[in-house]
């Protein structure tokens, strides 16, 4: 897969934090995207001690969720591990794996953070720009923001709210189990992020995209 923008690293928080705010005027929050065929998930997990961050992608079949590629990349971490500036510690590797896949998919789910972040650029936000593609992340955990109570039955959903403006949705993806945190990446519009999670989840609470994507990126290593 061909990686079009080129990565801007950060020495520091200041620098980190600074870019964000640069890049979140790029995000597109409408859908734009084509017919799904293919979608990915990504993960990154640590090997050394957290001194090298191992990627990987999966690419899976759409509506089918069969698996069609698989790839993993290692680099040396180069950020420190910083709540709201994982990006900066993970998208490096995630690039690198990305380049090793032959398909391209139309839509890529993260195990993070969209635009339900601080700075509104979370790691799918920051990646969906740098490839130029339809992103959505679907966190296991809520980094800002507030919430209704949720009921307990698979699909039901309550927006996540920051500053006045819904940054998201917390997404009961089974039934009985912990939500979601599902927000815009880049080139989706919240409805279509929450449709497509939803589809990508018909056993686990977790993506099968992502699910796979942790399982491969874990393997044998301190996540």
């Amino acid at each position: 897969m061909k990686i079009n923008q080129h990565y801007q690293e950060a020495q520091t928080v200041e620098e980190a934090c600074a870019l964000q705010k640069q890049l979140q005027s790029q995000v597109i929050t409408s859908d734009q995207l084509s017919a799904v065929r293919y979608v990915a998930g990504v993960d990154v997990g640590f090997e050394q001690n957290y001194a090298i961050a191992k990627a990987a992608v999966v690419v899976l079949s759409y509506p089918d969720l069969q698996l069609t590629e698989k790839a993993i990349a290692r680099s040396p971490t180069p950020f420190p591990y910083i709540p709201g500036l994982l990006s900066f510690r993970e998208i490096p590797a995630i690039l690198a794996a990305l380049a090793r896949i032959h398909t391209t998919p139309e839509l890529i789910l993260c195990d993070g953070q969209g635009i339900a972040h601080p700075r509104r650029l979370g790691i799918a936000s920051h990646l969906g720009i740098l490839v130029d593609l339809p992103t959505i992340g679907a966190a296991k955990s809520r980094l800002v923001g507030h919430h209704e109570k949720l009921s307990p039955e698979k699909g039901n959903w309550q927006p996540l709210r920051h500053r006045g403006e819904t940054i998201g949705a917390v997404l009961r993806s089974r039934t009985n189990v912990k939500p979601l945190y599902v927000s815009i990446g880049h080139r989706v519009s919240l409805p279509t992020a929450i449709e497509y999670v939803l589809n990508c989840t018909p056993k686990y609470r977790l993506p099968e995209t992502t699910r796979q994507a942790d399982k491969l990126a874990s393997s044998g290593v301190g996540k």
